[in-house]
C-alpha cells in the first residue's frame, strides 16, 4: 500500500494505517485520519509523524503539513490525558461560555492547551463545536457535553482527576455534568474516547463506555 523506506510505526499501527487507506478510493483522502493515527502514536503530532502519514497517503510532507497546520485538532505540543475544550463562539459566549472557560482554567490550573501541574487535564478555548442550541458547551477528548455551568465544569475537572476514567463517554458526562441539550440525543452512544484524539474505532482511539 505504500512506497518508500520502512515504516517507523509498530506493526499494529501499520495494520490500522493499511485498513484506513483501504477505505478510500484515493490514498490521499485518508490523510486526516492518518494524522490522527500519528498523533495517537506519539502523544502529539511530530514532524516525523507528519512525514509518516504523508508516506502512507502518497503525498509530500509539505502537503501533509499544510493540512496539519490548518486544523487545531492536530496538537503539536503534548496535552493532558483529558483535553477539555470550552467553546467561546457567539452562542456559547452569550450564554456564559467565558465564565465556563475561566472556571475550567482555574480548577485545572491550565490554559492554552498546556497540561496542569498533574499532567492530567488540559484546557483550551475553541470556536464553534456545533452545539449552539445547547450552549454553553464543552468537550472532553472531543466528547460533547451541553448546557454546562461554571460550577458543573469545576465538578467535571474534579471528577476527571478523581476517577481518571479510561474511557470518556458523552452520554455519561452529559448525565453527570450537562444541562439543556440542543435536541434529544435519542440513541445512546456506547463508545467513547480513550485519549485526546477524536474517537474512531479503526484508529484505536475509541473504547467501550466504562462501568459507572
Amino acid at each position: 500500500m505504500r512506497s518508500g523506506r520502512e515504516s517507523r510505526w509498530p506493526e499494529a499501527t501499520q495494520e490500522r494505517a493499511s485498513e484506513i487507506v483501504a477505505r478510500y478510493p484515493e490514498r490521499r483522502s485518508a490523510l486526516m485520519a492518518l494524522l490522527y493515527l500519528a498523533m495517537a502514536e506519539d502523544g502529539r503530532l511530530t514532524d516525523e509523524g507528519v512525514e509518516e502519514a504523508a508516506r502512507w497517503a502518497g503525498i509530500t510532507p509539505a502537503q501533509a503539513q499544510s493540512v496539519a497546520g490548518f486544523y487545531t485538532m492536530y496538537k503539536r505540543e503534548s496535552v493532558g490525558k483529558y483535553l477539555l475544550s470550552c467553546c467561546t463562539s457567539i452562542s456559547c459566549m452569550l450564554s456564559g461560555g467565558d465564565d465556563v472557560l475561566s472556571a475550567a482554567e482555574d480548577e485545572a490550573g491550565s490554559s492554552g492547551g498546556a497540561p496542569g501541574d498533574d499532567g492530567l487535564v488540559s484546557v483550551e478555548h475553541v470556536e464553534c463545536i456545533g452545539a449552539c442550541g445547547g450552549a454553553p458547551a464543552v468537550q472532553v477528548n472531543y466528547e460533547l457535553i451541553e448546557g454546562v455551568t461554571p460550577e458543573k465544569t469545576r465538578e467535571l475537572v474534579r471528577w476527571l482527576r478523581r476517577s481518571r476514567p479510561e474511557v470518556v463517554n458523552t452520554d455519561e458526562m452529559q448525565e453527570l455534568f450537562g444541562g439543556a441539550r440542543s435536541f434529544d440525543w435519542a440513541i445512546r452512544e456506547e463508545v467513547g474516547a480513550v485519549g485526546p484524539c477524536p474517537a474512531f474505532q479503526p484508529l484505536g482511539t475509541a473504547g467501550k463506555e466504562r462501568a459507572s
